[in-house]
């Protein structure tokens, strides 16, 4: 595995990858289970796989979340060996943001709400790193989770509006066997945080905006949002915080619901 510090050192290691598939799976590091799952199928469907690792500062509002965010490069690194990575791409927050950096992707609408609400320019910042992955490494499938089924719906969208070539594949989110969607943020809860975040997967079980309210304010969580999201599919989406962890988690809906 090629492991790329800079842009110009990516794209010499995909120069000489020929005409076949280029699969990319973009990560803040700290990889878990559903990471595994986006590079074994990037892995399965193409000739070559690149995996980005960067926590991408533009996307954290509250600068104690970015420099809370675990980081554990060499393990990291270990993992996409293992997963038969390709290229792994990590660069420094001054490699993509350098002095005078001044450039910024913004998809006004989809990006408003929800999430958007709460975290004012996070998907502003996701916008923008992605458009910049994409130019940088040209693949032509890239792999997300449907956990983060808003980041999903901007990212559609932008390609969508900016003629992009490339195809975005989307995996089922993966759960823990408490129901939990597996997440870099749930090392953070304790015993009991985790305890009480079981609610989340089971509110949104119930479909029903009202009823996953009150179970969540029964668990003691403090709610940000419970809402169906008008996505492709529509989702019922949450965020809550266990304590000082903020979890975020979705569960599509039939397309008559």
């Amino acid at each position: 595995m090629i492991v790329a510090r800079t842009v110009a050192d990516t794209r010499t290691a995909l120069a000489d990858r020929g005409d076949g598939r280029v699969g990319l799976v973009p990560t803040m590091g700290a990889l878990h289970g559903g990471h595994a799952a986006l590079l074994a199928a990037a892995r399965r469907e193409c000739d070559t796989v690149v995996m980005s690792l960067f926590v991408n500062p533009a996307q954290f509002g509250d600068p104690s979340d970015l420099n809370g965010y675990p980081r554990d490069e060499t393990r990291d690194l270990e993992v996409a060996r293992a997963a038969g990575v390709d290229v792994t791409f990590v660069p420094p927050a001054s490699e993509l943001y350098p002095p005078g950096y001044q450039t910024w992707v913004d998809v006004t609408e989809l990006g408003a709400f929800l999430e958007g609400e709460h975290r004012p320019r996070h998907f502003r910042g996701v916008a923008t790193i992605c458009l910049k992955l994409f130019t940088i490494v040209r693949p032509d499938v890239a792999y997300f989770g449907q956990k983060d089924a808003q980041q999903v719906e901007v990212l559609r969208r932008m390609i969508a509006d900016l003629h992009l070539e490339l195809e975005l594949a989307v995996l089922p989110t993966m759960r823990d066997s408490d129901g939990l969607a597996i997440s870099s943020r749930n090392a953070r809860l304790s015993s009991e945080e985790r305890a009480r975040a079981a609610a989340l997967p089971r509110a949104l079980a119930t479909r029903d905006p009202e009823t996953a309210r009150s179970i969540l304010e029964a668990a003691g969580l403090d709610v940000d949002y419970v809402a169906i999201a008008p996505f492709a599919p529509p989702v019922l989406a949450a965020a809550v915080h266990v304590g000082g962890t903020r979890l975020i988690d979705n569960v599509p809906l039939e397309e008559e619901q």
